[in-house]
């Protein structure tokens, strides 16, 4: 099924990769550059038809690699820019990723999580890549995960991030997996007006004048665009204010601690979670993408049996969430952690926890979803 710009304002019935499509134009998207994989496929294939149709450009590159150097150039050109891949792809994509991150380059990657390692299972569900999210490319560097759930979540979380990248010039990672790629909903599309699309912010003084890495009370410097005549070197080495590489320790500290800074002085504007009958609760379910789902319903059915239990539901995974989980794991009884994987962020939940409450988890690995039925099996035991 393929919408046409039409539907704004109306409910249509879409596939979460579709709802991903119009969320990336809805909030600007210009460029698109990708490789087929399953089961992200299908957001190339609309990405193709519809791109260009509004006057954007879509491009199927060679590999991945050469997906994440096309976006990062287009980014730098002036473009709104994304990719979507799986599992393999975006292995191959991590160091062009960290290219983006010291660059300062905003622009957001889509990974649909299946089954693995290596090919593993491309038709299956999993969350094997909630580390490699955060730690896939390597170096001390800042990065927003965000993660969504629903078909509408693909919508409004793919706007959210392509917000988010364009304020603080920092690729974005959106997590989906294969279910929730998968699962066909009916959602409202916002009428364009009612969207807060954020566009970078960009120098107002001449190129010449220019200082393109230069620190503010932001941490986040104004961008220019090659295109505008603002030209400045640009590079994977840690570099000075004005973008050539440097090895004085009197400039490497201060631009890696920026770049850090822009993220972690901005943790209440990035740090999204949805909670459903949390306040009260005795017993905390913190789950995530797909399982999330199932989780609501779980919660739901034991509140029916008379057990206080609640979701919080992850919506950005990193920077984890710690002020907002805190307060939850210093007065509930027990938290459940259900995920599609051995414990990727149940362990970051320990790590936080520090025997505040007791944590149990919930591990699935093949490839198929953890039911709403299993987590209230473990609800009622807890």
């Amino acid at each position: 099924m393929v919408s046409g710009p039409s539907i704004s304002g109306k409910q249509v019935l879409l596939q979460g990769n579709e709802a991903m499509v119009e969320g990336a134009l809805a909030a600007g998207c210009t460029f698109f550059a990708g490789y087929p994989i399953t089961p992200a496929t299908e957001i190339s294939e609309v990405m193709s038809v519809k791109l260009p149709a509004l006057g954007g450009t879509f491009i199927q590159m060679e590999d991945e690699i050469a997906s994440m150097g096309a976006i990062i150039g287009a980014s730098l050109a002036g473009a709104k820019s994304m990719t979507a891949t799986s599992g393999p792809g975006f292995s191959l994509m991590q160091e062009n990723l960290g290219f983006a991150c010291v660059a300062e380059v905003p622009c957001v990657v889509v990974n649909v999580m299946r089954g693995g390692p290596s090919t593993g299972l491309p038709t299956n569900v999993a969350q094997g890549d909630v580390m490699q999210a955060r730690w896939g490319t390597h170096g001390d560097h800042p990065i927003i995960v965000l993660a969504v759930s629903s078909t509408k979540d693909c919508f409004d979380i793919t706007v959210k991030a392509f917000n988010l990248a364009e304020k603080y010039r920092t690729p974005v990672i959106i997590l989906s997996d294969e279910v929730v790629a998968h699962t066909r909903e009916k959602i409202r599309i916002p009428h364009p007006e009612e969207i807060e699309v954020v566009g970078r912010i960009r120098p107002n003084m001449p190129p010449e004048w220019y200082i393109p890495y230069e620190d503010n009370s932001r941490g986040v410097p104004p961008m220019g665009i090659f295109g505008d005549g603002y030209r400045y070197h640009v590079t994977g080495l840690i570099h000075d204010v004005r973008g050539f590489p440097t090895q004085r320790a009197d400039e490497i500290v201060p631009f890696l601690t920026r770049i850090h800074r822009k993220i972690s002085q901005n943790f209440f504007d990035i740090l999204l979670v949805d909670s459903e009958q949390a306040d009260d609760a005795e017993i905390l379910v913190i789950a995530y993408g797909s399982v999330a789902r199932s989780a609501r319903r779980a919660v739901k059915e034991a509140r029916g049996r008379s057990v206080r239990a609640g979701l919080l539901q992850l919506i950005t995974l990193w920077p984890f969430p710690r002020q907002i989980l805190e307060p939850y794991l210093k007065r509930v009884r027990a938290v459940l952690v259900p995920e599609l994987n051995m414990g990727q962020l149940s362990r970051e939940v320990k790590r936080i926890n520090q025997g505040m409450t007791r944590v149990e988890t919930l591990n699935r690995i093949d490839g198929r979803l953890i039911t709403p039925e299993e987590i209230l099996v473990r609800l009622l035991k807890i």
